[in-house]
């Protein structure tokens, strides 16, 4: 019976230590400290590692087809390659003050040298613009593993439920009176907390979850150990 109870107490403390140890559910963000409606900005994509296996080797980035940037660059990385896919329009459209007949459709990263390892993550950006004039921009976001895995990051999110896999969304703020929108003169602190926000309420719901586990693993350590000594 001691051996038993001792077995079981040290199996619910090894739970409990994996799921505090456990990495959150995450998923592809996007965040921005400048962009905003009708001007240009810098967009910054979060990339988590989710496999426990493989690798991230590959990041492909599709612009919104409906609203056209006129104009993009991509970051360059150490590391990676990128590749800049463009699309011929059928018809001549205006995006702002410039018509285009050929727009960027797809950003890709490929890895050079190994990628990004198992429980880490990565951040590609881009820079470019006109924004549109809406509240939000959603990209898709197509996430290689290099054992074969591919996730496709690109379910809009309807009502309060966020989608296995959501598109990465990013606000925009409004534009500015010069016309080139967005607070160019944000602080450290307000980009620290555009990159940590998203990564927060993740989260929240596996820490606390963790924390429950592991006072209910101590709780029956200590049973077990004053039951033993009353036995002694």
């Amino acid at each position: 019976m001691h051996r038993t109870t001792a077995r079981l107490s040290a199996a619910l403390i090894t739970a409990a230590l994996v799921a505090v140890a456990a990495p959150a559910s995450a998923h592809v963000g996007v965040s921005s400290t400048d962009a905003a409606q009708g001007g240009f900005g810098k967009a910054v994509f979060r990339v988590p590692n989710e496999s426990d296996k493989a690798a991230t080797t590959k990041l492909v980035v599709t612009l919104p087809e409906k609203t056209p940037f006129a104009f993009v660059t991509a970051g360059a990385k150490p590391g990676w390659k990128v590749e800049i896919g463009k699309e011929k329009l059928a018809e001549p459209t205006k995006v702002g003050d410039f018509e285009l007949t050929e727009v960027v459709r797809t950003i890709t990263w490929t890895a050079t040298d190994g990628g990004i390892p198992t429980s880490q993550f990565d951040e590609f950006a881009i820079s470019g613009g006109p924004f549109p004039d809406e509240d939000s921009i959603a990209f898709a976001a197509e996430q290689t593993y290099d054992d074969g895995e591919v996730v496709s990051w690109d379910d809009v999110q309807k009502g309060d439920t966020e989608p296995e896999h959501p598109a990465p969304t990013m606000t925009l703020a409004e534009a500015s009176d010069d016309g080139h929108g967005g607070s160019h003169a944000a602080d450290d602190t307000d980009e620290a907390s555009a990159d940590t926000d998203a990564d927060d309420s993740d989260d929240d719901l596996a820490t606390w979850l963790a924390g429950a586990a592991l006072v209910v693993a101590v709780g029956a350590l200590v049973v077990s150990l004053r039951h033993n000594r009353r036995r002694a």
